[in-house]
């Protein structure tokens, strides 16, 4: 038996075949999103904006299964019709405006060219103001809704952006029915879905994005909507009641979609989650397991048992039952930019290609720790935690005349592992354990220097998923439990996901050398990140030096 998994990233989406006995992945293919930049819809005169085109998923859809399900036949014993399930991750919080049709605006010729009616993707920031608002009128009127999500609304996520495209495109708003986040949006493509009240909902984007709980009644009552506009509140009718775990299907496959496809109608698709999210199935998330996802941003997964009591966590991205794992806590950290930090020096401020990172990261692995006495902050697309703030940006401390660009690279690569200390730091704060670390995505999976750095930085030996496909992977572990592969999801991890061989142990030299960095780091982040109003910033440049000077 085998099941399918559908992976929605950034630039493009994957398909991947998965044997459900042991994991093996027979067949994979990759579509990159044929609109914008790399798949961007981008505005130029508004950094903050990115969108993306809905019909681009439909043809990557389409094209990614077709093209999977033929590199899978090339194999012993497969056959289309073996598959007994389809699983979809995507980006979140992506939501798109739909008709009452559930049909997105962007498809209509009316609204093809306007941005506002595109997919509002995740790492779109032009909703601040609006976030600002949210989290201060929730602070005063419904403090429960964001004490979940670390006490700070996100420019990232559903309800600011609505309200953004209420504030600034009033025509897209009315214009639309209802709007679906894309990760329960493609599975309802795929079931056949006619109207958005048919659409299963996730508790994955509705928790962690749209301030959903049961405990309150699902999504924020009409009162609090009110608050923000009365169109929101109308809105919350032609929305959704209830979001499920990954128990719950999210439909099976109709007729129409089954026969572009090739395969079976009828078949179970599982719910939508985010790509992190079954990203940290995809690595054997279990409690004590920290998954870190390492792409062109960083999501930080962990899971607490249901049964257990969570403490509010201030900075993260929320504390969501059901999210992630079906009978567990889900708790989401990240970094909003992380490979993209490092594709902008190569690519923008270099002006080379993919080829100038091998280049720059054998360059930069000859470098001691500290050697360049250079610092940098992981910002340059805001701060997702601990501060929550989108308006931070990046920086550069300790050039001088003689600073070289393989030293910058590995201070941005080292600026992004100590935000990932600080994110560390702030979880197991508030009693989240972590025994260890799985790491997964391309970057983890080509770059051992960036590893060992991690590794030493955060004091944390780490270890690489077994799959370089780990989201869709987990994508297809959940169709595989609801198809009835396994019983459950620990036994479908246990039988279908592994870790490599090779880990990245802290080196203690190195730890005691990032140790006095961090500490630098941290001046320099609470400082600029309003946590010390009062900081004094005068002997930072300076402690660089003498760290350099040690190091020679």
């Amino acid at each position: 038996m085998f099941t399918l998994g559908i992976d929605y990233g950034t630039n493009s989406v994957r398909a991947l075949v998965v044997r459900c006995a042991d994991g093996a992945e027979l067949g994979s293919a990759i579509v990159n999103y044929p609109s914008g930049h790399q798949g961007v819809l981008l505005d130029p005169r508004n950094h903050s904006l990115a969108r993306q085109h809905p019909g681009d998923y439909l043809i990557g859809l389409e094209q990614s299964v077709k093209a999977a399900l033929r590199a899978a036949k090339k194999s012993r014993g497969f056959s289309a019709d073996k598959i007994i399930g389809i699983g979809v991750d995507t980006t979140g919080s992506s939501p798109i405006p739909v008709d009452a049709a559930n049909r997105p605006l962007a498809l209509d010729r009316k609204w093809r060219k306007n941005l506002n009616a595109q997919c509002w993707l995740w790492k779109d920031h032009t909703s601040v103001s609006e976030a600002a608002k949210i989290t201060e009128l929730a602070a005063q009127h419904r403090p429960q809704f964001i004490a979940k999500c670390g006490s700070t609304y996100s420019s990232e996520w559903f309800w600011s952006k609505l309200w953004h495209c209420l504030n600034v495109a009033p025509e897209v708003f009315d214009a639309a029915h209802s709007w679906v986040e894309l990760a329960d949006w493609i599975p309802s493509v795929l079931a056949g879905a006619d109207t958005p009240a048919r659409v299963v909902r996730g508790v994955c984007c509705a928790g962690h994005k749209a301030l959903y709980s049961d405990e309150w009644g699902g999504l924020p009552d009409k009162e609090f909507l009110r608050l923000l506009h009365p169109k929101l509140a109308d809105l919350r009718d032609r929305l959704y009641e209830k979001a499920h775990d990954a128990t719950t299907p999210a439909g099976t496959l109709c007729e129409a979609w089954a026969k572009k496809l090739g395969l079976r109608a009828n078949l179970p698709i599982a719910i939508g989650e985010m790509d992190v999210h079954y990203g940290a199935i995809g690595c054997g998330v279990a409690e004590g397991v920290l998954v870190k996802v390492i792409g062109t941003s960083t999501c930080d997964c962990g899971v607490v048992s249901a049964s257990k009591t969570v403490p509010d966590i201030p900075g993260i991205c929320g504390i969501v039952k059901g999210a992630i794992l079906p009978g567990y806590y889900g708790i989401e950290a990240g970094q909003s930019a992380v490979g993209d930090i490092f594709k902008w020096w190569v690519e923008v401020v270099c002006g080379g290609d993919a080829s100038r990172h091998v280049t720059l990261t054998k360059a930069a692995a000859k470098q001691k720790p500290g050697q360049s006495g250079l610092l940098a902050l992981d910002w340059n697309n805001g701060n997702r935690t601990i501060l929550v703030d989108p308006l931070l940006t990046g920086a550069l401390l300790g050039q001088t005349l003689y600073t070289t660009q393989a030293e910058i690279y590995r201070a941005l690569i080292e600026a992004t592992a100590f935000g990932a200390r600080a994110i560390l730091e702030r979880i197991k704060g508030y009693g989240v354990p972590v025994d260890r670390i799985v790491c997964a995505g391309g970057i983890a999976e080509k770059n051992p220097m960036l590893m060992q750095i991690y590794a030493d930085i955060t004091g944390c030996t780490m270890q690489v998923s077994g799959s370089s496909q780990a989201c869709a992977l987990g994508s297809a572990i959940s169709a595989a439990v609801l198809a009835g592969a396994h019983a459950d999801f620990p036994s479908a991890q246990a039988a279908m996901t592994r870790v490599q061989r090779r880990s990245y142990r802290p080196i203690p030299a190195n730890q005691k050398v990032y140790d006095a960095l961090y500490r630098l780091y941290r001046q320099v982040h609470d400082a600029f990140g309003g946590l010390e109003k009062s900081a004094d910033l005068s002997r930072v440049m300076k402690d660089l030096l003498v760290i350099k000077h040690a190091q020679q």
